[in-house]
């Protein structure tokens, strides 16, 4: 006996092939869903824009988007330049302490 998924939008409820579902993922609410790509083209794209995390001591994460601009006015290139990956160690850190 086999089984069968049956894959559908949870905009619509339309079944879809698997080349048809896109995964959407809503960091800022934890959330994710499949829809088919003409479902979200009401959703407008936006350009030159800076995605941030702060991390704040007592363990609060915030997000938000600012433009690029207002990023570069405050963040230079030479500040990104030797900034860690968010992948990895930081840079310098040694395991064993040497």
């Amino acid at each position: 006996m086999g089984y069968k998924n049956i894959r559908t939008s949870d905009i619509s409820g339309k079944v879809l092939d698997d080349d048809q579902v896109v995964t959407v993922v809503v960091r800022g609410l934890g959330k994710l869903f499949d829809a088919m790509a003409e479902e979200l083209e009401g959703l407008k794209r936006m350009n030159n824009v800076v995605e941030i995390e702060l991390r704040h001591p007592d363990g609060k994460t915030e997000e938000f988007i600012v433009s690029k601009a207002d990023f570069d006015k405050v963040v230079t290139p030479e500040v990104l330049a030797v900034a860690d990956n968010i992948r990895g160690r930081r840079n310098g850190f040694k395991p064993n302490g040497d």
